[in-house]
This record gives C-alpha cells, sequence and structure tokens, in this order.
C-alpha cells in the first residue's frame, strides 16, 4: 500500500472523527507567546496562563518592560514559570528592538528566512517556530510534538531514530499541500484520544487497520483495508 495514499486516506478518516481548532488571535507576537507557554504543559493551563498575561501585557512594548516577577506571577499556572518569564521578556524586547514590535515583518518573508529568524529568538525550537509560521503566517508546514512523534513512527512513516527536521520532512513529502496544518492537528487529537504514549486504546482506533502498530494476534481479529 502506498504511503502517501494510506496518510490521505487516514486524514479523511480522523477529519470525520475530530474537528480542526484554531488559535484565536493570528498575530505573530501572540502565537509565539502561547506557544512558549505551552512547552511542557497542557492546552488548559496554557490557556489561562495565557490569558492572565494578555490582560495584563497586551504588546511587545509592554512586555519587554514588565517586572519579570509579574510576569512570573501571570503565567504560574503554565509551569516553569521563572525561566518562561525570562524567553518572553528576552523575545519581547528583541521583537520591539529588531523588528519594531511587530513580527509580521518575519513571516511575511520566504518560509525557510522566516523560520531561521524565528529560531534565532531564545527559547524558540523548531515546533513553535514551525507554530507561529503556520497559525500566525498561514504558511504549509507541519509542527512536529510528542503525539506526531509517537504516531508517525507507529504508522511506520518515520523510524525510531529520527530528529525533528528528519519527521518534518518526510511527513511533509507525503501530506498533501495545503493539508499540513489540519494533519498537524488531527494527529495531536488522535494522539490525546487513541494513540496514547501509554495503554493506546487501538481497539477503538478509527485508522487500526492502517496502522502497523498493533501486534499480530490483535490484527488478526481487525477487519481487513483494501
Amino acid at each position: 500500500m502506498d504511503d502517501r495514499w494510506r496518510i490521505i486516506e487516514i486524514l479523511n478518516r480522523l477529519s470525520a472523527e475530530f474537528q480542526l481548532w484554531k488559535y484565536r488571535s493570528k498575530n505573530p507576537f501572540e502565537v509565539l507567546v502561547q506557544t512558549v507557554l505551552s512547552q511542557n504543559t497542557n492546552w488548559r493551563n496554557t490557556k489561562l496562563a495565557f490569558d492572565r498575561l494578555m490582560q495584563k501585557f497586551k504588546k511587545p512594548e509592554e512586555l519587554a518592560q514588565a517586572d519579570p516577577k509579574e510576569i512570573q506571577r501571570l503565567i504560574e499556572p503554565a509551569g516553569l514559570h521563572q525561566m518562561k518569564s525570562a524567553r518572553l521578556k528576552q523575545i519581547a524586547q528583541i521583537v520591539c528592538e529588531k523588528y519594531g514590535g511587530d513580527l509580521r515583518k518575519v513571516i511575511r518573508k520566504p518560509v525557510e528566512e522566516a523560520r531561521r529568524e524565528l529560531l534565532a529568538l531564545p527559547g524558540v525550537g523548531f515546533k513553535t517556530a514551525d507554530c507561529v509560521l503556520l497559525f500566525a503566517g498561514g504558511r504549509d508546514v507541519l509542527p512536529i510534538d510528542t503525539h506526531i512523534f509517537r504516531i508517525s513512527e507507529r504508522l511506520g512513516f518515520t523510524s525510531a531514530g529520527d530528529g525533528y527536521e528528519e519527521v518534518r520532512a518526510k511527513l511533509e513529502a507525503l501530506v498533501p499541500s495545503g493539508r499540513r496544518g489540519e494533519a498537524h492537528i488531527l494527529l495531536i487529537q488522535h494522539g490525546r484520544r487513541y494513540c496514547r504514549a501509554r495503554a493506546p486504546l487501538c481497539g477503538n482506533c478509527p485508522i487500526r487497520d492502517l496502522c502497523f502498530y498493533p501486534s499480530d494476534e490483535q490484527k488478526r481479529h481487525l477487519p481487513r483495508f483494501e
């Protein structure tokens, strides 16, 4: 079975199972702040910390001048608040000094150039940069998170030793243009509900017959997909 055809079928099934979500804001600085806050925490805590922070400091200029202890207090629900507060303040200062407080100047550049500039910001890794490009810039990229690492390997699209860039390149080569953002959202939701790191719910999985992960014994009792 061709991998490109298989991933299209996977996306079609998952799109019938889950709803697509969007960042509430398309402001690249706000998307960047929210993504930094989301590191090593869940979505509920991220949203709480982000809302508290944005109610007090709505612009990069305000955050750049804020008291670090006040930032820590506001974002505490997201965890790692001392480290994240320092990063956010540094990012805000650089955005103000280098881009006049407007990151739209960055995300309008060619994708790889914009990506390099975002990666140069403190605490911004591959996933964070790609999320900004996708959700604020509408660029056709596929950010990779822990769920997608796990699922892509179980599905046989990637290998155990692959790093972020290898996984991204392999999946972007398979997922049709225009569906990469959709793939990012659907695979994350699939990982949260069915394809869990521990005790995955293979028996209820909507794509179980397209997956290489279930044991041979499990597969014998699954319907065949031709």
